[in-house]
């Protein structure tokens, strides 16, 4: 069905969008089903990026649909200070039968940035309240994204989220990122080299003393920075460090969450608990706004102290566990389980793996790795005109109706989970054909 073009793109300030040129040539989508969406006219267009990493499930599941409309009609609306409704509770309950072992409380917000936010500050309370108020250092990794807000751009490692905003927050460090593409260029899955990495959080203890480190914050796979694969044993050593020293290890799954690896989350994937576990993105498969943060029980029970009647956090947002939200996670909760989707990356892992690897020796492209269903592929970029070719390569794959991810010059792919052999051959067939074309 076609519908009518907007008339006016003026008004609107997009997001992490070239505005100038986007507005000149609009990439406008109007409709969506399973694995495709639909251009106003009724194009339709691959989606091989999952929306942007939270359409786990594909596009208009019915379940999901159905229970947001009965949802809304029902209550639309309930205040979560000193109130609440009966879905919260459900959800938060079925929430932590997935999680790994002891994560058994959930903290709602609505956003991956919104979570990142919380863990860092419940992590900052928690030293506190268990007397270890020198704690109050927050360590982050270079190349790490952790959303927007000040606290996620101050702990992530991203230039250009961080270069025009002042100083942000005080008493942050920052360890080496993995990325070692002179050693573990082309690698499938995790890659060989780069255990000792972990070590550069010793160095950064023996720099400011691990009495004034409340927690370290790091994603499983860096995936906005470019799909970033941990070196194998690399977190399992930072989980050490942290034990070590009495740091918490905060694990940011806003995309590893939600069967993106073939596990229910990444921590499951690698065999590595956090204390404190950052979600969003797949919880609700992107249809409400949400994000959840769970924590050990020692954690939420150390602020479970004092008078009854006084409010244990001073934190929460006006729409943390709104109800629509809440119908639609526990509604994705059950399309995840009748159709098997937290595990089913792992059956497709090895033919997504060589497909991705396909292109190894396409031109422009200078690395390919992989892990469950993401991928990336790097591209030498062009002098003086850095990310132009993976921008352009974005466009022409647009244009040829596959939704492909740029982040500088690499190409980021991660497909609803319920993406088909055939679909995945035709993914990375457009991509082929785009990069022999490409200048």
């Amino acid at each position: 069905m076609t519908r009518p073009l907007p008339n006016d793109l003026d008004a609107f300030w997009m997001p992490f969008t070239a505005n100038r040129q986007f507005k000149q040539s609009p990439r406008l989508l109007a409709g969506a089903k399973d694995m495709h969406y639909y251009t106003p006219e009724g194009r339709p267009i691959l989606d091989a990026t999952a929306g942007l990493w939270c359409v786990n499930a594909g596009h208009g599941r019915p379940k999901i649909v159905e229970a947001v409309q009965k949802q809304v009609a029902e209550l639309d609306y309930a205040p979560a200070f000193q109130m609440s409704h009966p879905k919260a509770f459900e959800f938060a309950s079925r929430l932590v039968q997935i999680t790994p072992e002891g994560m058994d409380h959930a903290f709602f917000t609505n956003s991956g940035s919104e979570s990142v936010e919380t863990a860092l500050k419940i992590a900052l309370a928690y030293q506190r309240v268990r007397g270890q108020g020198t704690r109050t250092r927050l360590i982050g990794r270079e190349r790490g994204y952790h959303g927007v807000n000040f606290g996620g751009i101050s702990v992530g490692g991203i230039v250009s989220n961080r270069k025009m905003f002042g100083t942000l927050l005080s008493g942050v460090d920052h360890m080496r990122h993995t990325h070692d593409p002179a050693r573990n260029a082309f690698t499938r899955g995790e890659p060989e080299h780069g255990i000792e990495l972990a070590e550069d959080l010793e160095r950064i203890v023996t720099l400011h003393d691990a009495s004034t480190i409340a927690a370290v914050i790091v994603e499983p796979v860096a995936g906005s920075t470019g799909v970033l694969v941990p070196p194998k044993g690399y977190l399992k050593r930072l989980r050490e460090i942290c034990d070590k020293h009495g740091i918490l290890l905060i694990f940011d799954e806003v995309i590893t969450g939600f069967g993106r690896l073939g596990t229910p989350f990444g921590a499951d994937y690698f065999g590595v608990t956090p204390d404190i576990m950052i979600t969003a993105k797949g919880i609700t498969n992107g249809v409400v706004p949400m994000g959840a943060v769970f924590v050990k029980s020692e954690i939420h029970d150390a602020f479970m102290t004092g008078p009854e009647h006084l409010i244990e956090f001073f934190h929460g947002y006006t729409y943390s566990a709104h109800p629509l939200a809440c119908a639609a996670g526990i509604a994705t909760l059950d399309t995840y389980a009748e159709e098997g989707l937290l595990t089913r990356a792992a059956e497709l892992a090895p033919y997504w793996a060589d497909a991705i690897h396909s292109l190894r020796d396409t031109k422009h492209v200078i690395d390919a790795r992989n892990i469950g269903l993401v991928g990336a592929v790097e591209l030498e970029p062009i002098t003086g005109e850095p990310t132009k070719r993976a921008f352009s390569c974005f466009l022409e794959c647009f244009e040829r109706g596959v939704l492909i991810r740029t982040t500088g010059d690499i190409i980021a792919l991660s497909p609803p989970l319920i993406i088909s052999k055939g679909q995945i051959d035709e993914i990375v067939g457009t991509l082929s054909d785009v990069l022999k074309a490409a200048a």
